[in-house]
């Protein structure tokens, strides 16, 4: 048995925590063995001007950690399971699938209670464009925009006074105990989820069962069930980590009900139903809820919004100097912030922000 095992993981603070997780998890199981963080920055990390659709879409924080593993840098990657794409690359493989933590979506204010109590015109900042068609379809009156940058970053632009409010993950706030930031958590019915959001999954070679042997320990069975589901609805409508796709498996007993959603950018159309069935049907029920999405109307929403993705846009000088201002805060938040505390931190994040905000 191998005594050694390396995780390949970004260099984000939240990828960070989750690398740490899985590796106490890991020693606590397998008395004797060592696990080596490997901690490298992907393009999704060091692209923070541009919205994550724009970026490459699929595989955009997972290629890079595979690459490294290809290189023989690491045995296993960690991996967000809303980060990896329908089909892995050959040779690769899916060897555990952590127990589901928070799957909601955390709203995050300063000045108000709730995401209701939000003013017409109102800020709100998020990277998600299924995020963005959701809340838009509620509220139509708020002037929804791009927010890029890790979870540090993003709440420091909030304080900055870039945003009235923000939507996070919740798992990724609890996760980095900042819980408290959290108004509150926006409900499936306001909000459905990302496919497998607050769900972990390790990555290995698909012949590797030595280190399979190794991770497989902290498989979650109900939530692979519900990973299952999810997926496979989301593979039917050919959909990546950043479109707006929503999809929520309960698991009760053997009971599986699984509701999905398809929404226009514009939160103008929205596409949504539910389905139930046994567990052990979880991939033939996610199939078929998206070929119900895909009657009603998905596949017409999805090409639009890949097309209008893909066309390049005119950006103003205004908007160019707030990017620029942007990157630079980042850079400089991301060199030093393992260097303080996070109090610190958090201070200084929003000091750069708010000179770069009055410079630009």
């Amino acid at each position: 048995m191998k005594k050694v095992l390396r995780i390949a993981t970004r260099k984000s603070p939240l990828a960070m925590w989750q690398a740490e997780f899985v590796k106490a998890e890991l020693e606590k199981h397998h008395s004797g063995l060592k696990v080596e963080l490997m901690p490298m920055s992907t393009k999704g990390d060091k692209i923070l001007d541009v919205p994550l659709a724009k970026i490459g879409g699929k595989g955009l924080f997972t290629k890079e950690l595979e690459d490294r593993m290809i290189a023989g840098e690491a045995d296993i990657a960690v991996h967000s399971m809303k980060d990896v794409p329908m089909e892995l690359p050959e040779g690769f493989a899916l060897g555990a699938i952590l127990e589901r933590h928070t799957p909601t979506d955390a709203f995050v204010s300063n000045r108000y209670e709730s995401f209701d109590a939000l003013p017409q015109g109102a800020i709100l900042g998020t990277s998600s464009l299924r995020r963005k068609a959701q809340l838009k379809a509620k509220r139509p009156d708020l002037d929804v925009r791009d927010l890029r940058g890790n979870v540090g970053t993003r709440l420091g632009k909030l304080d900055a006074g870039q945003y009235d409010a923000i939507v996070l993950a919740t798992s990724g706030l609890q996760r980095l105990k900042l819980q408290e930031r959290i108004r509150h958590e926006l409900s499936p019915e306001i909000c459905l989820p990302a496919v497998t959001q607050g769900t972990l999954g390790i990555e290995y070679f698909a012949k590797d069962l030595e280190t399979l042997e190794l991770i497989s320990v902290l498989n979650h069975k109900p939530t692979e069930i519900r990973t299952i589901a999810e997926r496979a609805m989301n593979r039917r409508l050919e959909g990546g980590c950043q479109v707006p796709i929503g999809v929520y498996a309960e698991l009760e007993e053997n009971l599986i009900t699984l509701t999905g959603l398809v929404a226009s950018l514009d939160g103008t159309t929205v596409l949504k139903d539910s389905a139930s069935g046994p567990a052990e049907q979880a991939d033939a029920l996610g199939t078929a809820l998206g070929d119900t999405l895909l009657s009603m109307g998905a596949r017409e929403i999805l090409q639009e919004v890949y097309a209008k993705e893909a066309t390049p846009q005119k950006v103003s000088k205004d908007m160019q100097a707030q990017e620029l201002a942007d990157r630079i805060a980042e850079i400089f938040i991301d060199t030093v912030a393992d260097k303080m505390s996070d109090q610190i931190a958090d201070k200084v994040a929003v000091k750069v922000l708010q000179a770069l905000q009055d410079k630009s």
